[in-house]
């Protein structure tokens, strides 16, 4: 059965009637950031049932800030940093990183400090795995100051500090003369041992690398030019994505509307495979967000532009190959992002330009989506991060 919502800000009266459903939930916080040129105010706190997998209409707390289009999560689940994506033309112009803690109990989330990016337009950041490093992608439209890889050291309890270390803005292929003309850092990821750090840069077309050393005031070490990865040419690559066991990665090519596969070792690729996105009636697509199920059998992408799905693919085990098993609508437009929820029974995915989330069904054993739970309207929604039971 759908489950169809107005505008949060519109619910009292649906917030009532659903108050004694609510008390029955599993007590599950999903985190929503959002762009906020519109109604949306920053990042809200739901509640999320995974046993019916409906969320609350209303938020059980609002965190005003500017543009946080995409939240990293501490491994703990004590700290939440969010980007926030400024740039020219926006109400602050300058890109931010914002840092909060999150009670154990009460799940609140309170603003520890925000600290400069270096560059404009931040879509993205992750934890080295000893989590001293905060690794922040600034997109940067403008070619001043251009893309940048940013390194925020995290303290105690936390707090970001100001930069220790930016890279780039790198050479750019210029391709595509609109969209490649500048660097475009679109998002980086440390490999699993915590090694290597790799960022994606559409308007390059490649991988950089980068070698950590946890050590080191200023930790990255650009590898040699033969340790970056040469993409086919207007590509654009978007995220990258590493197997559990390190030996493989998934890389989406948001310009071209592919999935690269890759052997991985020790800091080196080697593409084994390259998976067009396109369906039959070759409509114009673009890649935008992937993850990997739990038990790392299944890969899910999302397709932007004409189509909006979500292809499902099966993952090799041996090779980490993908097979195509699935295109499901995604019930909306600009699926920016998605997320599994804890259960595996439900995807949740964030339809920017529709405002809504959409709730999916999933079969944990096969893999594949099925009906819609609920479409919940919800401002420009560009991230989906569910938080860990209170310990």
């Amino acid at each position: 059965m759908i489950q169809s919502s107005r505008p949060w800000l519109a619910l009292a009266g649906a917030l009532s009637l659903f108050c004694a459903q609510a008390q029955g939930m599993s007590d599950t916080d999903l985190l929503v950031g959002t762009y906020t040129q519109g109604s949306s105010q920053g990042i809200y706190r739901m509640g999320f049932d995974s046993q019916t997998g409906l969320i609350e209409p209303g938020p059980r707390q609002v965190v005003q800030t500017d543009n946080p289009s995409w939240l990293t999560l501490s491994r703990e689940g004590h700290y939440l940093f969010a980007v926030n994506e400024n740039g020219p033309g926006q109400r602050d112009e300058r890109g931010k990183v914002s840092s909060y803690s999150i009670d154990p109990a009460t799940r609140q989330l309170t603003l520890i400090n925000q600290v400069a990016s270096q560059s404009d337009e931040p879509t993205h950041a992750s934890l080295t795995p000893d989590q001293r490093f905060l690794l922040v992608a600034n997109y940067a439209v403008q070619s001043k100051p251009g893309g940048l890889l940013t390194v925020l050291p995290v303290g105690e309890g936390g707090q970001l500090g100001d930069a220790v270390q930016t890279h780039g803005p790198n050479a750019p292929s210029k391709v595509n003369r609109e969209r490649q003309a500048s660097s475009h850092v679109h998002s980086v990821v440390p490999d699993p041992e915590g090694k290597y750090v790799v960022a994606a840069d559409l308007g390059a077309d490649r991988l950089f690398v980068y070698r950590y050393h946890a050590d080191q005031p200023q930790p990255l070490q650009w590898m040699k030019k033969q340790s970056n990865v040469v993409l086919p040419k207007g590509s654009g690559p978007r995220h990258l994505l590493f197997s559990k066991d390190g030996l493989h990665a998934w890389l989406t090519l948001e310009m071209s509307g592919q999935v690269a596969v890759f052997d991985y070792l020790d800091g080196k690729f080697r593409r084994t495979q390259l998976v067009d996105l396109k369906g039959a009636e070759r409509k114009a697509n673009g890649a935008s967000g992937l993850h990997a199920s739990a038990d790392g059998r299944f890969l899910y992408v999302a397709n932007r532009g004409e189509v909006n799905e979500m292809l499902v693919f099966s993952i090799d085990p041996t090779t980490g190959q993908l097979k195509e098993i699935q295109r499901r609508s995604v019930e909306g437009h600009e699926p920016r992002e998605f997320s599994i929820d804890p259960s595996g029974k439900f995807l949740l995915i964030a339809n920017q330009k529709s405002n809504q989330i959409v709730t999916l069904r999933r079969d944990p054993q096969t893999g594949l989506l099925g009906d819609i739970v609920q479409a919940l309207d919800f401002d420009a929604p560009s991230s989906l991060v569910f938080l860990p039971d209170p310990q």
